[in-house]
Parts: C-alpha cells; structure tokens; sequence
C-alpha cells in the first residue's frame, strides 16, 4: 500500500521531468497538464472532495500571483524600464570598467549580487535580476541562467533576511542560533564551490577557471567567512547580505590585481548607445544605477533591520482563509511590505530619475505582462499543483516512503526530501513549512540529531530549486526565451544530481560524527 501510495503521488512530478526534459514540452503546457493530473489523483486516490481541490488550487493561484510572481514582474519591470531609458548601456560600460572579463562580472553580479538579492528579496529576484543583467552585458544567455540557478542553490536558507530558516526553527522547534549555525556546517563545502562551478558555466568550461583562480578564491572565502561567522554568532537575517557585500568589495579588488586584461574569448565588447567613450561620471552613474540602489534602499529600510519602518507597515495586510477543508492555513497579503511592492516603486523613481516618463512606464509594464504570461501561469500551475498535493496527503506519503525505505541511512535520503519539497513548491519557505516536523521527528525517531536533520531540509530545498519548473521558469523569462524550460532543465540536471550526491554524503558523515 505504501509503495502504490509512493507511485501514485510522485505521477504528477514523473510527468513534469518527463514532459520538459524528455517531451521538450513548453513549460506552462507542461505545468498545467501537471495539475489536472494531480487533480484527478487527489480527488480519485486521496478523496479530496472537489470544493477542496478548487479551493486549494485557488489558493496556490493566489500565493503565487501575490508575492512570486509580483516580485518577479517588477523585477523585469526594472529591467525592461533600464533598457527602455538606456540606463542598462551605461550600466554595461561601468561594469566594463570595473573589468572587461565576462567571468570577473560573472562572479560579481551572479554570484556576489545575486546573493545579495536573495538575502534581501528573495522570490526569484535572485535569478531573474543578475541573468538578465549578465545576458546584457554580453555573456551568453543560456549560460547566465544555468549559473544563477546553481548558485542560488546554498544561499536560500538565508533568503529573504532569513525567512526560511526563521519558518523551519518555528516549525521544529529549535534554537534559532544553533539552526542558523547547522546549516552553514551543513552547506559550506557547496557554497565555496559555487563560485567555482559558476565561472565554468559562464566560461563554458573548465578551462575558463585559467587565471581566473586567485580572484575566484577570493570569491569564496570572502562570502563563506562572513556568512559562516553571521550565521554562527548572530542569526539567519544577515549572512547572505553582509556575506556578499563583502565578497563583491573583495572580487573587484582582486580583478584589479590578477585580471587587468582578459583573454579575447573573455572579453565583453561595450556598445556605442553607452554613451561616451570617456569614463562615467559620479551623477551619470548614480543616475544609470539609481533603479537598483533604490532597491537595496527600500529592501533594507522595510525589513526586520530597520524595526520602525517595518512594523509601521507590517500592518497593511489582509488574512483569508481560502481552503474549505480541515488543516487549511490562512493566507496573508502584505500589501506593503513584500518585496514586489518595494521593487516596483523602486523602478517606477529610478524611471523618473533616468527620464522616463508615465506613458513610457506604461507601455514598458504592459510589455512586460505581454511578453512573460507563459511563466506566470507557469508559476500559477505549480503553486496551485504544490497546493493541492500537500492538503491531499500525496507530499506526505511520499516522505514516508523515503523514511521507511531508507531507515538507517535516512540522513543520505534527507536532502533529497527537501529537493522534492522545493522542486513542487519552489519555495524554500514553503520546503520547511512541508518538510521541517518530518525531518525533526524522524531524526528523534533514528537517534540523530534534528537540528542537523533540519538543516538538512533546507540545504535539500536549495538544491531543488535549481530544477523546480518555477525556477528555470523565472530564468528563462528574465531573458526572454520562455519555452526553452527543457534545454535549462537537462543542462542544470547534472548540477543537481552533483549537489544532491555531495549532500548527502556530508549529511550523512555528520549524522556519524555527532553533528
């Protein structure tokens, strides 16, 4: 019974592996298909009355449009408004001062920047943010998403100032602090590989680590310090910020010293449009990256970092209970304080500012919608299938599976666990929120230590994310090549199944050593 439990359940994400890597099936296709499949199951298998499955879908549909698919609108929004102003050109030429080597700017707005907008944001801004960044600069696009989603792989337990960890402590009921420092144990050896693999990707090889060593090392350890010791000595709502803006101070100083001049191969080629072949000036400058520092500005002042301004606004919210069956939680609208909001103001003042005007913010927003429907349905679909599957008992069972196939060698499987949550849900938050107590539980249950096993979840939920529907949704419309989710999907794969390995073996070894 359990293992026609297990089958039955995994269908719907049997199908999305096959229908995008295997059927080269369109994303949004795939994902809508994913959810009638899971529909009929949960109402033909689990006995999910029909007014539940709708009113579970619709609350997926809901969670998703407000905050995901808001931040990730606003966050092309800015992009496309940088575009229509002209802005992004000069932000190309300034980037090209700082280093004209594609792997150097890879390393800082991929790996440093984008960790920064994990830390602060969050919600795909992280991926959709510094890939199309990277695609403007001249790297190429395919690539620059690939390198996004892996790297964004380990920062996600501190994402959001530390909402997901924050979530996972509550939900299992460990010490915030020693959570926090679990999971930079748990998950240094595959963040000070990242901006490793990270060069590689965007330098389509191996060989693109030549000379790039130094300056790449210096791109881990400048991250990993800082955000271990964060982590360990203040809690989950910094590391991921103050790691990264210390990484981003230290890559462009050692570009200075070991990257001066890049191989041709290497080299990105700034246009003409970027204004004048003289350097830019302080106000030019402040002017082209206005949208972005508005952003950081308005992130940082909102968050729990700044308590005045946050719980001034934390109020403006509405709660709704949209699930008609038992064990339904209520879902929250922040209609402030959430990241898309802050964005879109952001990119509406930086639009001023580099001169564009209401109709010109007009035509470029609607362009925006026009242009990347097929991944907000995407994201719809998944959410409102993730939904459906956790109320029903599908997520659950397959968990219990895991737990009663592997017993002993649980920790092995454990990341794989969080994998699944994030893959269905493409959250971190929400993989903890599933997975957390089942993680904490069977840790008590095996003798092993649940902090660790709930490290484990979320480190699991990083990983996932690199193949979840959601996630190379996200990527594929910050560059405009929405049904291309196949081809990001079987080239990131192997970076999963690397991750997965390599987490498994450390979760397991420090199951051993007492961790």
């Amino acid at each position: 019974m359990l293992l026609l439990e297990f089958v039955l359940a995994m269908l719907p994400i049997i199908w999305l592996i096959a229908a995008i890597s295997g059927l080269k099936m369109a994303g949004h296709r795939a994902c809508v298909i994913a959810l009638f499949i899971t529909a009929a199951l949960a109402g033909g298998y689990w006995g999910l009355s029909i007014l539940c499955i709708s009113t579970a879908a619709l609350e997926g549909i809901l969670n998703a449009l407000w905050p995901v698919c808001l931040v990730i609108v606003a966050a092309l929004f800015t992009y496309n408004l940088t575009l229509k102003t002209g802005a992004m050109e000069l932000v190309k030429k300034m980037l090209a001062g700082v280093s004209g080597d594609k792997r150097v700017l890879a390393l800082i707005i991929g790996w440093g920047f984008g960790n920064f907008m994990e830390g602060m944001a969050g919600f795909g801004t992280a991926v959709a943010i510094p890939a199309s960044m990277l695609a403007a600069i001249g790297l190429d696009p395919m690539s620059a998403v690939l390198g996004c989603l892996v790297v964004n792989s380990t920062p996600t337990a501190f994402g959001s100032v530390g909402v997901p960890t924050v979530t996972l402590a509550a939900v299992t009921g460990t010490d915030l602090i020693s959570l926090a420092g679990s999971i930079v144990n748990i998950q240094f050896l595959l963040t000070f590989i990242s901006p490793f693999l990270m060069v590689c990707i965007c330098g389509k090889g191996i060989k693109a680590l030549k000379g790039m060593i130094p300056t790449t090392l210096t791109a881990a350890i400048s991250f990993t310090v800082p955000w271990f010791l964060t982590a360990h000595f203040v809690g989950p709502e910094l590391p991921d910020i103050i790691g990264s803006i210390c990484s981003m101070g230290c890559i462009i100083a050692a570009a200075k010293i070991f990257n001066r001049e890049p191989e041709e191969e290497y080299a990105i080629q700034v246009s003409e449009t970027a204004g004048e072949k003289d350097s830019v000036g302080v106000a030019q400058g402040l002017k082209a990256w206005s949208s972005f520092l508005l952003i950081f500005l308005f992130l940082m002042v909102t968050s729990p970092l700044c308590p005045p301004i946050h719980h001034a606004i934390a109020g403006v919210k509405s709660t709704v209970a949209v699930y008609a069956g038992e064990g339904g939680t209520a879902l929250t609208f922040n209609w402030i304080n959430t990241p898309g909001v802050m964005i879109f103001l952001a990119a509406v003042m930086g639009g001023a500012i580099q001169g564009a005007g209401p109709k010109d913010m007009a035509e470029v927003f609607l362009h925006t919608l026009k242009k990347y429907w097929k991944t907000i349905l995407t994201i719809c679909a998944v959410m409102a299938t993730a939904k459906i599957m956790s109320y029903s008992g599908m997520i659950s069972d397959i968990a219990k599976f895991l737990v009663a196939v592997t017993g002993s060698f649980y920790p092995l499987a454990a990341p794989l666990i969080g994998a699944l949550g994030a893959f269905v849900t493409g959250s971190g938050t929400s993989t903890c929120v599933l997975f957390g107590g089942l993680q904490s539980e069977t840790a008590a249950a095996l003798d092993l230590n649940p902090t660790w096993m709930a490290a484990a979840n979320v480190m699991g939920a990083g990983i996932g994310k690199m193949i979840c529907p959601q996630g190379i949704a996200i990527g594929v419309g910050a560059i405009g090549q929405a049904g291309s989710e196949s081809r990001i999907l079987s080239k990131v794969f192997r970076y999963f199944l690397l991750y997965a390995v390599l987490a498994g073996m450390i979760c397991y070894a420090g199951s051993l050593l007492g961790f």
